[in-house]
């Protein structure tokens, strides 16, 4: 990012970039054919003269990037992508992460341990001062856990799913056989219409905390005047169709759903689950599908198509897929010619939408940055010294964005606390 002074000040360079396209964010992409958008910018006949080769840079790198040596690119959409890669960068932390012993690893996913350890790394000297650890969303309850035994602090673990929480009490108690007592208690609580009660002298920490999770933790920490420490992720999960923002600075501004669902789009050619080239194969299928339930007479928005099936079922290829979504209406199999007809449609068609799709996709990182940011402004606007940097390595996990809010100290004694344990460089800029 740029020199801003505060988080706030970081939001409002956001919106500042945000607020004149979001003309582009409230309209996707759902057919070959361009946007008002794209029209009105002139953008339409450039992104549909593309390579594949030059799409395909734009896709694994961003835009930005993608676009650097292209010399017909429309200046406004340079203007663009460089406005944006500015209010997005974010310094990296640097903190040596926690190891814990292998023992007390056992059924965590190995990419989970790497960002366990990372994440208890930051916590470390948040939770020498604190009195309580609460883990909010607690899942699995594996950072409850380990937090109870690395920092000897009480803790509890908050979860909605009671048969999660059950498990998470299970090898807790497990782990205790060969450690000794560790003190963590168990609480079933749906954060969003139940009050999220925290004290003053806590350290509130949510790895992950899906969509509006994340709000209502951060407004019970402001509530408290406690510390937190927060990664976020689906923000469109919410109750309402649309997510007001909390701050002052954030003003007036509210994101759709399906604008915040943006959120969760990735430039990088190796995703966490699939990589690039599988998911677009997904997509396509799914487009194909979409175009034979239309055929079949169905009204059918974009997304609704695989309505009770998981999406990854897509990456299995568009006969497989039209077979087991036509099975679930309760509707005749696909004949060959009806899967031929489609799947070469929706080929054509693709190739024009994820061409036409690329400045919207441009700005899912800033959207994600916009919700993380106006948490932080709500922090700050209450008292707290916050921070908000990159933590986790995008092999991991694309939401790799923690905010850190205490009351305790100012943001240099933050920083020192934090990365006192570290090489002294403390912060860097992210690479592209």
């Amino acid at each position: 990012m740029s020199d801003a002074s505060s988080e706030s000040d970081r939001l409002r360079e956001a919106l500042g970039v945000l607020t004149p396209v979001l003309d582009i964010l409230d309209a996707p992409v759902v057919d070959a054919e361009p946007p008002a958008w794209c029209k009105q910018r002139g953008w339409a006949e450039f992104l549909l003269s593309l390579g594949d080769h030059e799409l395909r840079a734009c896709e694994a790198s961003g835009l930005e990037v993608g676009l650097r040596d292209v010399a017909s690119a429309p200046r406004e959409l340079l203007a663009l992508a460089e406005s944006v890669r500015r209010a997005t960068t974010l310094p990296r932390l640097r903190v040596p992460p926690l190891s814990p012993p292998a023992s007390a690893l056992r059924g965590v996913p190995a990419r989970k341990r790497e960002q366990l350890g990372a994440l208890l790394g930051v916590a470390a000297p948040l939770a020498a001062s604190a009195a309580r650890v609460v883990d909010v969303g607690a899942g699995s309850g594996h950072l409850a856990r380990l937090s109870a035994e690395l920092f000897q602090r009480e803790t509890l673990a908050v979860e909605r799913e009671a048969l999660r929480l059950r498990t998470a009490q299970r090898r807790t108690e497990q782990r205790a056989q060969n450690v000794g007592v560790l003190d963590v208690r168990f609480a079933t609580a749906d954060v969003g219409p139940e009050r999220l009660e925290l004290e003053r002298a806590d350290l509130a920490v949510g790895l992950h905390a899906c969509g509006e999770l994340g709000d209502r933790l951060v407004l019970a920490v402001a509530a408290a005047g406690c510390d937190v420490l927060l990664c976020s992720c689906c923000f469109q999960k919410l109750a309402s169709p649309e997510r007001a923002m909390l701050s002052r600075a954030g003003g007036t501004l509210a994101l759709k759903k399906r604008v915040l669902g943006l959120a969760n789009l990735t430039s990088q050619a190796m995703g966490v689950e699939a990589s690039l080239e599988e998911n677009l194969r997904g997509r396509q299928a799914r487009l194909a599908l979409r175009r034979l339930l239309q055929a079949r007479g169905l009204v059918v928005a974009a997304g609704e198509e695989m309505r009770g099936v998981n999406r990854r079922r897509a990456q299995a290829g568009f006969s497989e897929l039209a077979k087991t979504v036509l099975a679930l209406r309760e509707l005749p199999a696909p004949t060959p010619a009806e899967l031929a007809f489609h799947a070469g449609g929706a080929e054509r068609e693709h190739a024009a939408i994820r061409r036409l799709a690329l400045p919207r996709n441009l700005l899912a990182r800033l959207v994600e940055l916009t919700v993380v940011l106006d948490r932080a402004a709500v922090l700050e606007e209450r008292g707290h010294s916050v921070l908000v940097a990159e933590l986790f390595e995008r092999r991991l996990t694309p939401r790799n964005t923690v905010l850190l809010a205490t009351t305790r100290d100012s943001l240099a004694e933050l920083s020192a606390r934090i990365t006192s344990s570290g090489t002294g460089d403390s912060f860097r800029s992210a690479p592209l």
